[in-house]
């Protein structure tokens, strides 16, 4: 088995759990929880960086504009992606988060066709019809557009893309990026704390310091797996893996969270399941096709 599908299935089934562990620390707002993400991770990777003694590719980063660009703008969309993430479950929409990752493979494939100039084939394109419909309907039944579910999309599918044709490895990339976003992390809870309102101080829970803590390899080795993955298997392939995270998220959010889903959002969520499953048949189908 191409090790690649090893890494990716691991990040997913990681990343399905995570509304388990966002809930367990949901009286954590979500701005902070995202800056102990950034300042644990940051250690967690230090570590493992001093541990193998593979420190060597920093310096020759910083002479390098264009490579630390890329990084900046997956930092920012990993941030985004992040924080949106760590607000829908505290806020009770682990549903409409789970959308975002159903919707994101056909993402990944509108992306390469318009950044990595990849040709769609008929079915391809008829799967984004059907799923773009069931965007509609759920936008028309529920009078707005599905927002958290088109941003988690749009900037996990920009992530992964960028770190798909990324300069470094996976952890050399991953820490890279939690550099850049370390210092405003750490301003951000040095502001709390002299405002009083840093809840890892503040706690009366042991738990809570505990689970923040975690963040820093909770957050990084899904993350480090996912990006040695990315590299080593196409993009349709990173695709269908994905689908295990967000059908373990929808699943959390109706049985264990009893979110409601109403009539109107199932519809919505069948017609974006019968995109997928058609976007799978044909991938099978040209593949058996071509072999």
């Amino acid at each position: 088995m191409n090790i690649g599908i090893v890494y990716a299935t691991f990040a997913f089934f990681c990343w399905g759990l995570f509304p388990l562990y966002f809930h367990a620390i949901g009286e954590v707002p979500a701005m902070e929880i995202l800056a102990h993400r950034m300042l644990w991770s940051l250690l967690f990777l230090g570590l493992v960086l001093t541990a193998r003694q593979q420190w060597k590719w920093l310096p020759q980063v910083w002479r390098k504009p264009r490579v630390l660009a890329s990084f900046v703008a997956s930092a920012v969309l990993l941030t985004a992606n992040w924080f949106v993430y760590i607000w829908s479950v505290n806020n009770g929409h682990v549903i409409d988060a789970s959308l975002g990752y159903f919707i994101n493979p056909l993402i990944n494939v509108l992306l390469g066709l318009l950044v990595l100039k990849e040709k769609l084939r008929r079915g391809q394109w008829i799967a984004i019809g059907v799923a773009a419909s069931g965007v509609l309907w759920l936008t028309w039944s529920a009078g707005q557009l599905p927002w958290i579910a088109l941003i988690l999309g749009l900037t996990f599918g920009g992530y992964g893309l960028l770190r798909k044709t990324a300069a470094l490895a996976a952890l050399e990339g991953l820490s890279l990026e939690t550099m850049l976003l370390f210092p405003l992390a750490l301003a951000y809870v040095l502001w709390l704390t002299a405002h009083g309102q840093n809840t890892f101080l503040n706690t009366p829970y042991d738990s809570t310091r505990w689970l923040l803590a975690a963040a820093g390899p909770i957050t990084a080795i899904p993350l480090v797996m996912f990006a040695a993955g990315a590299r080593k298997i196409p993009m349709s392939v990173l695709g269908l893996l994905q689908y295990l995270s967000p059908s373990m998220q929808a699943l959390l959010g109706v049985w264990v969270f009893h979110e409601t889903f109403p009539q109107a959002r199932l519809i919505g969520f069948v017609i974006i399941w019968a995109a997928l499953a058609l976007y799978v048949a044909e991938g099978l189908w040209a593949s058996r096709r071509a072999k």
